[in-house]
């Protein structure tokens, strides 16, 4: 629970638009000639270390909650949310020295809980039990990482939603943490050596407690840690002091003989670092020398090195090198082509390589054998989508999962050697799937670019023209927007409202050109890519303008602030979460200097001119009626720092206050929380109740009955 809830229970909703007082200052800053406006700059500060911000977010959120718990619908949204959200659900399982490891939620756990088998039909031991480590169920694990040998497990504890990381190692046989954490890490796993001897991580230079949550993060150095041994032992492999704003990301060969390190900075593209641990004397050495395009490792056999990139193919596919040949004749040879389809993942499994495809947002599997020989697809149960395969190399099964709109995850098996595929797990959610239809469509954006679109409902509702109707975005970072399975939005459909997810340029879906088409300069497409689907839906008498509702987090949440800036008169609710709302400034907090080859440089006179021409914080104009907007945040969210959220809510408060019947614009701000990774699950449904209550009245809904 919330701490501001923890307070007397509120019978009745304040007045429209009456908001919180937010400090107005004259803060004007000048960019290539331009004065840059700034007046909530304050609301930046850590609400940890500044009071005038924490009593901000307060004040906010006792306005909030009045207004949504006076929502009449929300007493039966909440309880029926809790009832679907209350399903078994299990993850895909890693064989490891040979017992099986896999997450388990009962479902209503507020985190899921790591077990052990000694086979897949053993009854599973608890390894790992985040849920013992607080009260509030805010303490979650974000990473894990096995060594092969079955000796260790390191595990990652992350509090309060933070992208920080303090590493413990379990000893798999006693199921007892060894007495040193390894601390200050960030954006890195642990990649263990297989006879269990130490991993490599990568971490920061410990900040001070007020910089913790939204200084930038700089100077990642690479480390290798031997159990037992306290951090200040630890070994430091790689730091490169000119380039500060780069990142390492190790990987081992499974058979220990290659270190093959990413190195990042934001976007796709990345270099790589090789280095032969078998020879005496090796360090580190450049095999990709640039940050041309992106370069995945997927596993190794001997000297032979495969990797997934999109050089030369952007729908992808898969390369291989052979270190072991002189250096004047290693020769990259091309083992798994670009397709039609869009390579999305391989993995080194059973003696061969196993590819995830996309087609129209939908996932395919095939496996090929290790000179790229397609053996066979792996049929999938329907259209959704896949995770995996998942295993090691000298495995003789792998294990992959499937989802849908409509259908829960399932964890299925398959043997190698039978090619038989059998369901391991699933999950039983109480609705009926044949009382839904999904369909996918194909619509126009403003240039001329065909865009698709999935739109799911009840079978029994018709199209009205007025129907309450969701569409949800993403649009960036290669990221793909494809059938998943989620309580929330089924509560939504159960309702009778609509669901439309668009898969705008910016996304991952039909690969590197289609991601590049929404980045820097060329963003405003995906802002196109979005009003168009929007009013697709309106043209084919699915909604009208002030039942549509839009939704966005983090990427999507700067998707829906700009949109609704630039076509107010769209929409009947927004709700943008965890957004990124100043463009001009989101480079200088935390890890916001990553997101550059996406968004664009303010340094950079041509990419600030179109950034600060869509900022939805530099966008919102007095006198324009916004549409009903709920903004949520997290005080503790160090991706996008919650500052951009409260500056876009108070700059947008203050423009919509000048129409005395304009709808409600409110913030939503959890405490302890972060920006959604292990979130626990009683704050995911209060927030899920919060938001459809908040949509049945923006929207003049009247829930229906269950079908």
């Amino acid at each position: 629970m919330l701490a501001t809830l923890l307070l007397a229970p509120v019978l009745a909703a304040p007045p429209a638009n009456t908001y919180p007082d937010s400090r107005r200052d004259g803060t004007v800053e000048t960019m290539h000639g331009t004065e840059v406006q700034d007046p909530y700059r304050w609301l930046e500060a850590d609400v940890r270390v500044a009071p005038e911000v924490s009593d901000w977010v307060d004040a906010q959120n006792e306005v909030t909650f009045a207004k949504l718990h006076a929502i009449p619908a929300r007493e039966t949204i909440r309880p029926r949310l809790e009832q679907l959200w209350d399903y078994a659900r299990t993850g895909t399982p890693s064989k490891i020295g040979g017992k099986y490891y896999f997450t388990h939620n009962n479902g209503l756990q507020n985190q899921s809980v790591w077990y052990v088998a000694d086979s897949l039909e053993a009854e599973p031991q608890v390894l790992l039990d985040p849920n013992t480590l607080t009260e509030d169920g805010t303490a979650a694990i974000s990473g894990v990482g096995f060594s092969k040998d079955g000796r260790y497990m390191a595990w990652a504890r992350s509090d309060g939603g933070s992208d920080w990381k303090t590493w413990r190692i379990r000893d798999l046989k006693t199921k007892q943490d060894l007495p040193e954490q390894i601390q200050w890490s960030k954006f890195s796993g642990a990649t263990w050596m297989p006879d269990g001897s130490g991993f490599y991580y990568a971490r920061y230079d410990a900040p001070s407690d007020a910089e913790a949550m939204q200084a930038a993060n700089s100077n990642q150095s690479l480390w290798f840690h031997r159990p037992g041994t306290p951090q200040s032992e630890d070994v430091l492999v790689h730091r490169d002091a000119e380039h500060p704003d780069w990142g390492w990301s190790p990987s081992i060969s499974d058979d220990g003989r290659w270190l093959v390190v990413h190195v990042w900075r934001g976007g796709e593209e990345n270099r790589v670092l090789v280095q032969d641990l078998s020879r005496v004397g090796t360090s580190l050495e450049p095999l990709i020398d640039n940050f041309e395009e992106p370069w995945g490792f997927v596993g190794s056999t001997g000297g032979t090195l495969f990797f997934q990139t999109t050089k030369d193919a952007p729908l992808g596919r898969v390369m291989a090198i052979n270190l072991d040949a002189p250096k004047s004749k290693r020769i990259w040879k091309d083992v798994i082509p670009e397709s039609t389809d869009t390579l999305r993942s391989v993995s080194h499994v059973g003696g061969v390589l196993a590819a995830t495809w996309m087609r129209d947002a939908t996932t395919r599997l095939t496996l090929h054998d290790m000179s790229g020989r397609h053996i066979k697809d792996i049929e999938l149960p329907g259209i959704g989508s896949s995770s995996g395969p998942s295993g090691w190399p000298d495995d003789d099964e792998v294990f992959f999962s499937f989802t849908s709109f409509t259908t829960p995850p399932s964890i299925y098996q398959h043997d190698l050697e039978s090619g038989e595929t059998t369901q391991w797990r699933s999950s039983s959610v109480d609705f009926d799937p044949n009382n839904y239809v999904v369909k996918q469509v194909f619509y126009e954006s403003k240039d001329g670019t065909i865009v698709p679109m999935f739109i799911t409902h009840r079978r029994d509702i018709k199209r009205t023209g007025d129907l309450p109707t969701l569409l949800y975005g993403y649009g960036g970072f290669n990221i793909p927007l494809t059938p998943v399975f989620s309580p929330s939005r089924l509560a939504w459909m159960e309702m009778g409202g609509v669901l439309a997810i668009a898969n705008l340029r910016g996304g991952g879906e039909y690969g590197r050109d289609w991601h590049l088409a929404g980045t820097k300069l060329q963003k405003q497409n995906v802002f196109d890519d979005f009003i168009a689907a929007g009013e697709w839906l309106i043209r084919n008498g699915y909604t009208r303008p002030d039942r549509l509702a839009i939704q966005g987090g983090s990427n999507g949440g700067l998707l829906v602030g700009a949109v609704m800036t630039q076509r107010p008169e769209l929409f009947g609710a927004c709700l943008p979460a965890v957004g990124v709302m100043d463009m001009i400034r989101y480079p200088q907090f935390t890890i916001g200097r990553a997101w550059i080859p996406d968004f664009g440089d303010p340094k950079v006179e041509d990419e600030f001119k179109a950034l600060l021409a869509y900022s939805p914080y530099h966008n919102l104009t007095e006198g324009v009626r916004y549409p009903a907007t709920l903004v949520t945040t997290a005080d503790t969210d160090d991706r996008v720092v919650p500052g951009h959220s409260f500056k876009f809510a108070a700059a947008l408060q203050h423009a919509q206050s000048t129409n005395a019947d304009a709808p409600p614009v409110l913030i939503r701000i959890d405490r302890k929380a972060g920006h959604g990774a292990g979130k626990p699950t009683s704050m995911r449904l209060d927030e899920a109740a919060d938001t459809w209550s908040f949509l049945v009245d923006a929207l003049d809904m009247t829930p229906l009955q269950r079908p």
